[in-house]
């Protein structure tokens, strides 16, 4: 509807995940004008079509529940907007829904990750209850660099920021299933595994992998 905040689910796969932030918000911006969609644009001299994708994905990270705000300058139906943009997207990038924003971003509080660490050379030994040792700690404090603060630094502590977890050993990869904290501030995912691999130099894996399976808002649905 014109006039009003809508919002993209979409999917970020395949050859999609090294598209960045920036060259994603580019790339959407390009969709809606190919595929004759007219949204609000940005006033002044350099004018562009205004999207802005709420939690920014790190590149190398997968997604199937991306999202993206933007406003229709036109009374194009939202039902319409999914293929004809899916038509002008790259591989890798496949809108699924478009509909009106309703729920405002601030209540958006948790995501759901899944995290794979690989080992070229097997599992290590004890993976298991070194993990549960490593989650159910009292605290984990860390610095975090940060411009606003005097020091350089912030400390964050992140077992408070992880709300659920759970692990499943392969021969050679370990299967971690995380509800992270989504905002002010958020927790990424590599963050808890460079930490761990830290603390836990055997854990140290050869690869990581990180996918985002789902977000919820501060009432524990699903949100959209």
């Amino acid at each position: 509807m014109a006039g009003h905040k809508n919002r993209l689910l979409f999917r970020k796969e395949g050859r999609g995940v090294y598209i960045s932030h920036l060259d994603l918000m580019a790339l959407f911006q390009r969709a809606f004008l190919r595929a004759g969609v007219a949204i609000w644009q940005t006033r002044g001299y350099n004018r562009h079509s205004f999207v802005s994708l709420p939690l920014p994905l790190s590149v190398g990270y997968s997604s199937q529940c991306e999202l993206l705000e933007f406003t229709l300058e036109s009374d194009t139906p939202l039902e319409e907007i999914p293929a004809r943009l899916n038509a002008t997207l790259p591989e890798g990038i496949v809108v699924e829904r478009c509909y009106e924003a309703e729920t405002p971003v601030k209540r958006l509080a948790a995501i759901d990750w899944t995290v794979g660490l690989e080992y070229d050379n097997g599992t290590p030994e004890g993976a298991l209850p070194a993990l549960e040792a490593f989650f159910t700690q009292e605290s984990c404090v860390i610095q975090k660099p940060s411009k606003k603060s005097k020091k350089g630094y912030t400390e964050l502590d992140l077992i408070p920021m992880v709300y659920q977890w759970d692990a499943a050993a392969e021969d050679c990869a370990v299967n971690l299933h995380l509800r992270l904290m989504a905002q002010n501030p958020g927790l990424n995912p590599a963050v808890l595994v460079n930490t761990l691999a830290q603390q836990r130099p055997a854990l140290t894996p050869d690869f990581a992998r990180y996918h985002r399976n789902e977000i919820y808002g501060a009432d524990g649905g699903i949100f959209r």
